[in-house]
């Protein structure tokens, strides 16, 4: 049975958790029969060769010793079967009995069979050490003799072993794609060198650039990571354990630990965390013998106990009676695992009185100890970048915060009540219109049918649980799940959800995927809600403040900073930064399934309701529907027309959201490590990852904490700013929402007036009814984008409405590129032109003498016009127009309309307004300002590439070189396709005489914009096909073909524009082919010192059963398969750029705020207040040149080279030895520079503006 076919055999059942694996390969199917054929083949050899040991070892006298049946268990405080009783013997093991011989199943003997040879493995991999240790050049030998090293030693009789010697653990098996170096315990003398290193060396003629490199030790890689492989499995176990022992069924626990424990084929499932966990359970219970069984199964698993291993039963012993000298022993045994007694209590992530109970039972042993208290010192930044930063030699006060210290407690509260309550129930925008006496009645009709689903759904939810309840096999399924919330909690979400059901209806995946998060967020919240967590974070917070708020003394600590201190002195309590246990997104749609299934089984209501006139029968509310998309069907469900009508007439005015959906009422949490920070309650990342991409987490939690400082901190600098609604502007959207919307205004229409298909006409031929299905289908698909449109406007409205004239605050996570996100998903300054508009700083400060200017020179970046003129000819046009100006500001809705033509019109009148407010007050200079003033990056990709490059023309291009007015990339690049052109047309050319007088910045603009970004020729085609469509005049019929000539001469004037900025995209390009051709993912360190990996991989599917459905999840995410060689290569030029440039925003971000600046970003558009302007444009200058004095093309190389090419894998000696060289030659190979003095961006002027 292969490896993804065993991971759905474990689970199947009706009532478990049935996932089965598929993947998508390029292996072909004869390759695979071929393959499972010489395995089933050499199994069965293996199975008959251990019977033949078996009959032999059973003929021999039960005087002799046996041949080590089975791999030996240590002497410890935890063997059975008395484990706890310090006076009683050791028990010596008995000879195996002959009615044993009835059990000898060909698994049983595959299981002695597969330890004969791990013990076997074991003697040799510590004779290799022993000789390697004595001289390089010693060739290892067996102990008997003469036996070669890749020769199997017969095993030894393990009765001359001394059982008082301390355990040795088997080293783990070797994987196929790592190094080969077998993990060798300490205790067993280990490897001081790699004893594969010599048999096979690197290439002939190839040097080795980085034997001398420090670090030389690698990881094990993320694809082969512990947990990689059997991912989902692993995590379904691990949230099932956790929920059964949260609510307190540690019996239904044991018995699916046991379940996996018991089969050699399951057991490789399982893995030490599982069995520390069940181990917490017994611990607080104080059940000591079944905490002795679990260590006898960890040892008979070959695990070794863990630090929370020990911790467990230390609290269990602190919980119970014991005796002095069991502590002792088990005190004993951790030393002789190689863990210090000092460092239990520090390492480990506790909660509740862990470490209380630990203590208590250390200290019956030793009175005196105290635990160490955590090293911070050890913890510092080393990215070359900060090395002066985080240095104390000059005291550095950072800005508060405008509010008192009582006021952000305040506010603290209200934000950890409306966490608790895990939802918010708001207001809608639309609750202005006038209520009907039809809408009346259609919400008591609504309110009566609610009432009775909701009690038919508790009943049938109570049943189905029940029925999954009975089932103890110790087999996976939802009962815990459907046990870890309030019944009514549940009842709730699924009302909730049916409330907001569009009337096309949602996607069956959709659906179920957001229900089963849904229930864990909830969950996870009621766990912290219900520890002692909430009370050491109120703490915290309660003092923290006193950083922020205006009325305490200034302090030179950053939050982190703060916050870190504050939590070394409240010394040991429950863990802030502890693990939550995530449920993988098959366990998550499992889980939706089944309460999908629910609605629709459940749901009935009268077909009657609103035509009294109808024969009353009851018919479904939901129903499960098919659809095709993009040619694969989907399934849907789907509301009944009728319910969609009473919804529609009951025109309800209230919206339901998730806590963390909406701002927070106070500053955030800072981040502190990868797994917390930003929410007081809900659970949230560092870093963002995709469904079902784990290894941006392992490689956070693999990287050094002080390597993370930077990061976290320009995080928590982003999050840190106070923002307010803009209520004018705010006011007229909502106008204009509210009468029908404008789309030339971004402000969608109702469904109402989403176009209708004409009749078909009677009679009409084939042709007329499939043209008539066509407009249908183009109608329907018109009115669904509208409402999507609709009610994404709508959110956030209402969310802005509802925040009133209260501050609010964006906590700010990232993606794996280092590129900076608002948690709140609706309502945040990256939305919309429409959103940033309503947006103000909380905080405002004087326009100072350079402010107005500012404003103005904002504005007139805003109508998109004078884009090729200095700032003092914008600075005057705004003077020219300052009619236009103030008549927007004061009628915008009946007057010119001017800000109406504006590129970005609802900003143009946020800035309209301030500036009529500036020019109005008495002093303008001391007019206090909220408004946020942006400055864009010129192209900033490829200003990036230029400076990697030190590319004279390039970086003249996109504004790196001092000038008097600002350099248009758009146009230069329009203007060189023209000269292509030309002399095409002059050729005779047809489709270049077609384009003459077509060819502009607009129509080139995307293409330029998009291709550092990695945009292909066919995606570049699409963009010019697109801007040529809106161009009036141009003849449709050479749509094709204009556009697919047009996209190749713009990368020919790319090219020749930018020759630096393609040497390195190829060079990039060409290193990730190679590298993904090896089967690694790429990865690299931004010069911030944050890990980066690409998850691309190839496309696994897992098809999850229900009754209803079998769904697929399809994920590229999952790093136990092979690297998607396409997206690695194509996606890491790109990925590169946006590391850089969110580098740049984050140095820039910490330093203004070292400055006392208000900022924050989108991406590469700065934004501060009017005042200071200037000196954020210094800053960012400046730091710009920083980043780019760092070698950094140098430093990927070394790293990479370091990474990819420090070993030579065995397996390619034969096979890809050359592609080996090649790569070690390209990465080695790093691109020219040119000549451009980088000093000359601190002095351009159109570099940000």
């Amino acid at each position: 049975m292969s490896l993804l076919k065993l991971q759905g055999a474990l689970l199947r059942g009706t009532d478990s958790l049935w996932v089965v694996v598929r993947s998508y390969s390029s292996a072909r199917a004869k390759e695979e029969a071929r393959k499972r054929w010489a395995w089933e083949k050499a199994e069965l050899l293996e199975v008959l060769e251990a019977r033949v040991k078996q009959l032999q070892a059973d003929s021999v006298s039960e005087v002799v010793a046996p041949k080590a049946p089975r791999a030996p268990l240590r002497k410890s405080s935890f063997s059975q079967p008395a484990p706890w009783k310090a006076a009683t013997p050791t028990r010596k093991e008995p000879a195996p009995k002959h009615e044993d011989r009835s059990a000898s199943h060909s698994s049983r003997w595959m299981e002695k069979l597969n330890k004969e040879k791990s013990i076997t493995h074991k003697r040799l991999l510590r004779l290799e050490a022993k000789l390697l240790s004595v001289g390089p050049r010693t060739k290892p030998t067996s102990i008997g003799g003469n036996v070669a090293p890749g020769e199997e030693s017969p095993p030894k009789s393990c009765a001359k072993k001394k059982p008082s010697s301390p355990v040795k653990f088997p080293a783990p098996k070797e994987t196929k794609g790592c190094r080969n170096v077998p993990k060798v315990d300490d205790t067993q003398g280990g490897l001081g060198a790699d004893p594969l290193e010599g048999r096979w060396g690197a290439p002939e003629g190839l040097e080795k650039p980085v034997l001398n490199w420090e670090c030389a030790k690698e990881k094990l890689p993320l694809e082969e990571e512990e947990g990689s492989r059997h991912g989902n499995v692993r995590l379904s176990i691990l949230a099932y354990l956790d929920c059964c022992l949260f609510l307190g069924q540690t019996e239904r626990a044991q018995q699916c630990l046991t379940f996996y424990h018991r089969s050699h084929a399951r057991r490789k499932l399982l893995d030490v965390h599982m069995y520390n966990r069940l181990m917490q359970g017994y611990a607080k219970k104080g059940a000591l013998n079944q905490l002795g069984q679990l260590f006898h199964q960890l040892e008979e698993a070959g695990m070794k106990p863990s630090v929370e291993s020990y911790v467990a039963a230390l609290e269990c012993m602190g919980r119970s009676d014991v005796r002095p000298q069991v502590i002792a022993r088990c005190l004993q045994q951790l030393e002789q695992d190689g863990l210090q007694l000092e460092d239990l209590l520090r390492d480990s992530q506790l909660e509740e009185d862990e470490a209380k109970m630990a203590l208590k039972a250390i200290r019956k042993v030793k009175p005196d100890f105290q635990p160490l208290p955590p090293d911070r010192q050890a913890e510092i930044c080393t990215v070359p970048l900060f090395r002066d930063f985080y240095t104390k030699a000059k005291p550095v006060s950072y800005p508060k915060l405008d509010f008192t210290a009582e006021e952000l407690r305040a506010r603290f509260r209200q934000q950890l009540q409306m966490e608790a309550s895990n939802t918010i129930t708001i207001d809608s925008v639309e609750a202005e219109k006038p209520l009907t006496e039809q809408a009346v009645k259609a919400r008591e009709l609504l309110a009566k049918l609610r009432a009775r689903w909701r009690a038919s759904l508790l009943h049938s939810f109570r049943e189905s649980r029940l029925h999954l309840g009975q089932k103890m096999s110790g087999q996976l399924n939802l009962y815990p799940f459907l046990s870890v919330l309030k019944d009514e909690e549940y009842v709730d979400i699924l009302m909730q959800r049916l409330s907001n059901l569009p009337p096309q209806g949602e996607s069956l995946l959709i659906l179920a995927r957001e229900l089963g998060t849904k229930v864990y967020n909830k969950y996870v919240i009621q766990k912290k809600s219900w520890s002692r967590v909430v009370e050491k974070i109120q703490r915290l917070y309660d003092s923290y403040v006193q950083l922020l708020a205006k009325d305490t003394p200034p302090d030179n600590y950053l939050p982190r900073e703060y916050w870190e201190e504050l939590e070394a002195e409240a010394s040991y309590g429950p863990s802030l930064v502890s693990q939550e246990c995530v449920w993988p997104q098959s366990l998550l749609v499992q889980l939706g399934l089944h309460l999908v299934e629910l609605l629709v089984q459940v749901l009935k209501m009268e077909s009657n309701l609103l035509n009294s006139g109808l024969e009353q029968k009851l018919i479904p509310v939901l129903y499960h529907v098919y659809s095709f998309r993009s040619g694969r069907q989907i399934g849907f469900i789907r509301p009944h027309p009728l319910l969609t009508r009473l919804f529609s007439e009951a025109a309800e005015t209230t919206l339901t959201f998730d806590s963390f959906v909406v701002p927070m009422l106070c500053p955030p949490v800072p981040w502190v490590s990868p797994s917390f920070g930003a929410y007081l309650l809900s659970p949230t990342k560092l870093m963002r990852c995709v469904d079902g991409a784990v290894q941006h987490q392992l490689l956070l939690e693999r990287c050094p904490r002080g390597d993370l400082f930077a990061v976290m901190d320009a995080l928590n600098q982003l999050g840190n700013c106070p923002w307010k609604v803009n209520r004018a502007v705010l006011d007229v959207v909502v106008s204009v929402f509210n009468d029908k919307g404008d789309e030339k205004l971004d402000v969608p229409p109702p469904p109402s007036e989403a176009p209708q298909p004409a009749k078909l006409a009677l009679g009409g031929g084939a042709l007329s009814k499939l043209a008539w299905k066509r407009e249908v289908a183009q109608c329907r698909k018109k009115a669904m984008e509208m409402f999507s449109l609709r009610m994404d406007t709508l959110y956030k409205l209402s969310i802005a409405q509802h925040m009133g004239e209260r501050a609010f605050w964006f906590p700010h996570n990232m993606d794996f590129r280092g590129r900076t996100y608002p948690c709140p998903p609706h309502f945040n300054h990256l939305g919309s032109d429409l959103t940033r508009a309503i947006l103000l700083f909380a905080e405002g400060k004087p326009l100072g003498p350079r402010g107005l200017d500012w404003l103005k020179i904002h504005l007139v970046n805003l109508t998109g016009l004078k884009k090729k003129n200095s700032l003092r000819d914008r600075r005057a046009y705004a003077d020219e127009i300052m009619g236009d100006i103030l008549d927007s500001a004061d009628y915008p809705l009946t007057g010119k309309k001017w800000w109406m033509a504006a590129d970005e019109p609802w900003q143009a009148l946020a800035c309209c307004m301030e500036i009529a407010m500036a020019m109005r007050a008495p002093d303008p200079a001391a007019y206090v300002s909220n408004f946020p003033v942006h400055q864009d990056g010129s192209c900033n990709g490829l200003q990036h590439y230029a400076a990697l490059g030190r590319d004279v023309i390039g970086a003249a291009s996109v504004n790196l070189v001092p000038c008097d007015v600002p350099q248009d990339v758009y146009s230069g690049v329009a203007q060189q396709v023209e000269v292509f052109r030309k002399r095409d047309a002059e050729e005779g050319t047809k489709i270049a005489q077609v384009l003459d007088g077509f060819i502009g910045r607009k129509v080139v603009k995307q293409t330029v914009m998009t291709v550092v970004y990695g945009v292909t020729r066919y995606g570049g085609r699409l963009q010019i096909e697109k801007r040529l469509k809106e161009i009036e005049g141009f003849p449709q019929e050479y749509m094709w073909e204009a556009s697919h000539y047009l996209v190749q001469l713009v990368f020919s004037s790319l090219k020749e524009m930018f020759s630096g900025t393609r040497e390195i995209q190829n060079w990039l390009t060409e290193s990730a082919r190679l590298i993904a051709k090896s089967g690694r993912t790429v990865e690299w360190v931004t010069p911030l010192g944050l890990p980066v990996i690409q998850p691309y991989h190839r496309s696994k599917t897992m098809l999850v059963n229900s009754s209803m459905q079998t769904v697929n999840l399809k994920s590229r995410y999952d790093s136990s398969q092979k690297p998607d060689t396409v997206k690695q290569k194509n996606a890491f030029p790109p990925n590169f750029i946006h590391s850089l440039d969110s580098t740049h925003m984050m140095l820039t971000a910490l330093h203004c705020h070292r400055r006392g600046l208000t900022f924050v970003s989108v991406h590469d558009c700065y934004w501060t207040h009017a005042l200071t302007v200037d000196v954020m444009n210094q800053v960012c200058r400046e730091q710009f040149v920083e980043l780019h004095s760092q070698p950094i093309l140098q430093d990927l190389s070394k790293f990479m080279l370091q990474k990819y090419c420090a070993s030579f894998p065995p397996e390619w000696k034969n096979k890809k030895a050359l592609e080996y060289q090649r790569l070690v030659q390209l990465l080695s190979k790093v691109p020219k520079r040119g000549d451009f003095d980088l000093q000359k961006v601190k002095e351009s002027t159109y570099f940000f503006s």
